[in-house]
């Protein structure tokens, strides 16, 4: 399995070259999300998430053949594959779905509650340890959450929880990924993934059209295919290849200097995200908003720190697609190391 291995002391360039990467990949998953948040407006939400599927694919496809593997296509695991696929599915359906009722800050920052929803999972079901620290980083975590939803407040809506189920999914994920382990390559995992939920997408999406009634406020969620579609494929086709490119990025700024150093700027996500939707919409975020994107980053970033520099004292395995967190893309595999030939 291909993975991403930190560099033990990286030279200044390398540094520079990793938290450039890094940083890029930020602006451009903002620049995906903003794009979807704005094609809401005139396409449903699952044509979108099925187009940014299909570029992916059509990428990976022949790096496949680039890198002469094709072989490891074959798998005995489609199971678990399909069942990521139906988190990635409904997991960005649910997140996507929130956009039109709720900014794009308020959305992400509960989103970023992944990283803490996988780690108390993980305890839940691989026995992993959750130490005194873990535990107050979680706490402090899951507080921020709350803050940021405002259960009981005059601004509260149902819609707070649909972002907060991608958390969940996302942390599923995460656990069926561990399951697979080093028995599967980052390709195959990938395009069986993405392959899945292309194909589970648009039953999904009418699945839910027979069960909830489309109104003006729901008009993301319908089932049909806008005619002006065919002759806007060139930003559909933009969509996704701005999602790619920058998990390309965030995948090559792991590979070419310390996780350690990288690993704070996924955060960055979250200040960017907060001033493109007060350029583009005027959005502004409220205290509530602010003070759960605080705790939330802080929780996050001592929990995977924390994690990072344990593995490093065990002499644990290096880091891998799975261990890192990618936001917008969560469910998305890594993108291979392109300097190697697996």
């Amino acid at each position: 399995m291909a993975t991403l291995t930190a560099q033990p002391t990286p030279a200044p360039s390398r540094a520079l070259q990793g938290i450039l990467c890094v940083e890029i990949g930020m602006l451009l998953f903002v620049g995906q999300d903003a794009l979807m948040k704005s094609m809401l407006l005139a396409y449903p939400v699952w044509l979108l998430i099925f187009v940014r599927s299909i570029v992916t694919l059509l990428v990976l496809t022949p790096l496949i053949w680039w890198l002469g593997a094709p072989h490891r296509l074959l798998t005995p695991l489609w199971p678990l594959h399909l069942a990521r696929a139906f988190l990635f599915a409904s997991g960005f359906s649910m997140f996507y779905a929130a956009f039109p009722f709720m900014g794009l800050a308020a959305v992400s920052t509960i989103f970023f509650a992944a990283p803490l929803v996988t780690a108390l999972m993980a305890a839940l079901f691989l026995g992993e340890t959750i130490g005194p620290h873990r535990s107050m980083a979680l706490a402090t975590g899951f507080i921020g959450v709350l803050i940021a939803m405002n259960p009981g407040g005059d601004s509260f809506s149902w819609v707070a929880l649909l972002p907060l189920c991608t958390a969940v999914t996302y942390a599923m994920s995460q656990i069926l990924a561990r399951r697979i382990g080093d028995r599967e390559s980052t390709l195959t995992v990938g395009l069986y993934t993405l392959s899945f939920a292309g194909m589970l997408i648009l039953p999904m999406g009418w699945l839910v059209n027979q069960l909830i009634e489309i109104t003006p406020a729901t008009h993301h969620l319908r089932w049909d295919l806008p005619a002006e579609a065919f002759t806007d494929l060139p930003r559909l086709a933009l969509l996704g290849s701005i999602g790619m490119a920058a998990y390309m990025l965030v995948s090559r700024a792991y590979q070419v200097a310390n996780a350690s150093l990288i690993a704070p700027f996924d955060y960055s996500y979250l200040p960017l995200a907060t001033f493109v939707a007060w350029i583009f919409w005027n959005e502004t975020p409220g205290l509530n908003t602010i003070a759960g994107m605080v705790l939330i980053t802080g929780s996050g970033l001592y929990l995977g720190l924390r994690e990072l520099r344990a593995a490093r004292l065990n002499d644990k395995a290096p880091v891998t697609a799975e261990t890192i967190f990618v936001p917008g893309n969560p469910l998305t595999p890594q993108i291979p190391d392109l300097d190697k030939t697996q």
